[in-house]
Parts: C-alpha cells; sequence; structure tokens
C-alpha cells in the first residue's frame, strides 16, 4: 500500500508515518533473511535445585540490519508469524540452532518455532540436512511451539511432536497460560515441558493473584508429567518464592540475560565447563 492509498484511507499523518516505518522494517528483514544475517543469542535455563546449573539454552534469532544493528522482534515478528517470511524465520533459527548444536556436543538447545512451519518443506529439509538422522543432534533438541500457534491445528501439532519424539526431540509449549490452550488438547498433546507465561510470573512474591494462577499452571503441568519452567524470572525473591512452588526449572534475566557470546566459547570455557 502506497503513501497515496495511506492518504485516502484518511489515515493521519501519524498512522501514515508508522505504516510507511512498519514496511520498511519488513523489506529491511526480508533482505537480511535473504543474506542469512542472522545469530542466536543464548539464555540459560536453570535447574531449581541447583540455580548455578543450566539444564539447556535458549536460542533465540537476532536479525541483523544492513548497519549491522539488531532488529527488534516485536517490530516485525507479529506481521512476519502469519506469512511465508515467518517460516523463512523459523527455518533459519532452526539452521543456526542445528549448526550450534552440531559445533558443541555437550550443549542442549532450545529453538522456537511456530505450528504454521510444520509441514514447510523448507524446514523439513532444513531438520534433515542437519541432522541426517544422527541421534547425538535431536536428542539435544528442544523446539518451543507458542500456545496461540498449537491451537490453530493441534490434530497437526500432535502428529508432528509424536514424529519428531521418535526421533528424541523434546517438545515445549510456550507462553503456557497465555489464554489459548483448551485443557483437553493439553492432554492429547503430550508436550514434555510447559513454559509458564511471563505475565504471571513477574512480580510472583508481591502478588497474590499471580501465585495462584501460576501454581494453578504448575500443578496441571505435573499432572500430565510435564516439566514445568518460569518464564521472565527477574528478582530473587520472584526465583525463591518459585523455587518453593515446586517449578522444575527457571529463566530470565535474574539468572543471566541473552548474548551472542555464550560462557561456552569464551577463553578457558572448556576447562570450566
Amino acid at each position: 500500500m502506497d503513501d497515496g492509498h495511506d492518504r485516502a484511507l484518511g489515515s493521519s499523518p501519524v498512522d501514515q508515518a508508522m505504516a510507511k516505518q512498519a514496511r520498511l522494517t519488513m523489506a529491511t528483514v526480508r533482505r537480511a533473511v535473504d543474506r542469512r544475517d542472522a545469530v542466536l543469542a543464548f539464555q540459560p535455563v536453570v535447574q531449581a535445585d541447583r540455580p548455578s546449573r543450566a539444564a539447556f539454552h535458549e536460542g533465540l534469532i537476532r536479525i541483523i540490519d544492513e548497519t549491522g544493528r539488531f532488529v527488534p522482534l516485536r517490530d516485525f515478528m507479529p506481521q512476519a508469524e502469519t506469512t511465508d517470511l515467518g517460516r523463512r524465520i523459523d527455518c533459519l533459527s532452526l539452521a543456526l540452532g542445528l549448526e550450534a548444536l552440531a559445533e558443541d556436543p555437550a550443549m542442549r538447545l532450545s529453538i522456537n518455532m511456530s505450528a504454521r512451519s510444520i509441514g514447510y518443506p523448507d524446514w523439513l529439509a532444513t531438520m534433515q540436512h542437519f541432522t541426517g538422522g544422527d541421534d547425538r543432534i535431536t536428542e539435544r533438541l528442544v523446539l518451543e511451539i507458542t500456545e496461540s500457534s498449537a491451537m490453530d491445528e493441534p490434530e497437526l501439532v500432535t502428529g508432528f511432536m509424536r514424529d519428531w519424539q521418535a526421533r528424541g526431540v523434546s517438545f515445549a509449549l510456550d507462553d503456557f497460560g497465555a489464554g489459548y490452550t483448551s485443557f483437553r488438547y493439553l492432554r492429547d498433546f503430550n508436550f514434555d515441558m510447559i513454559k509458564v507465561d511471563g505475565q504471571f510470573v513477574r512480580e510472583i512474591a508481591s502478588r497474590p493473584d499471580n501465585q495462584v494462577l501460576t501454581q494453578a499452571l504448575i500443578r496441571i503441568a505435573h499432572h500430565f508429567d510435564m516439566f514445568t519452567v518460569a518464564e521472565s524470572v527477574e528478582t530473587a525473591d520472584d526465583a525463591a518464592f518459585l523455587i518453593q512452588m515446586g517449578v522444575d526449572c527457571l529463566q530470565g534475566f535474574y539468572f543471566g540475560a541473552p548474548t551472542i557470546v555464550p560462557p561456552w566459547r569464551t577463553p578457558n570455557a572448556s576447562a570450566r565447563r
């Protein structure tokens, strides 16, 4: 849609400027994906009973523009997720994650994907290319599927998970509690773990409503034999409260921010590990 069309629709100059900026951002992201200009930022997910130890890391994709800067995910992912660009971003994220797993045999890594990428030929080709049926890679891979996208086609998700779980891949339901999941489907999905949405975790030590809701989500997950991860843990008080509550793992800035230079790639990392 050009600026003339924007004006014809009667939008304000501010709306026109925002629409133009959105189009420019999407064009920037498409070019970056074409060039494969992206990296993963790694954030630790720590064990509740041993907070100094990472159970695994989440690999978060960072798209790099022509100036070398990261394009904020919030500026393009909501628009891209339902389009072919979203599928290509999922492919790139998967490729970067599988490359990292092949590079470091001691790493366990989770990678985000939308359920909309299930059956996408390039995504499947990427998985096959990098794993080659090698269980040593797939058994260290966790695929995080957002709750909202999982509910779009639950039967397709269930079959997809069953096939890849048989090859060693684990699955996490991301943003659990955000408001989409039918508990009937939660039983049928058979996720290996759920990640409690950060809106329930932040300030949990001082917010009774968050305490009740998070406790309920953890109990539901444990009832279905699913591992639990609390996202967006930002303070010591919140971490202590969640550990007391019985969560299995914690993730958030209190334990480590996402970094493109993870500890195992720094000098003397092998000795420390």
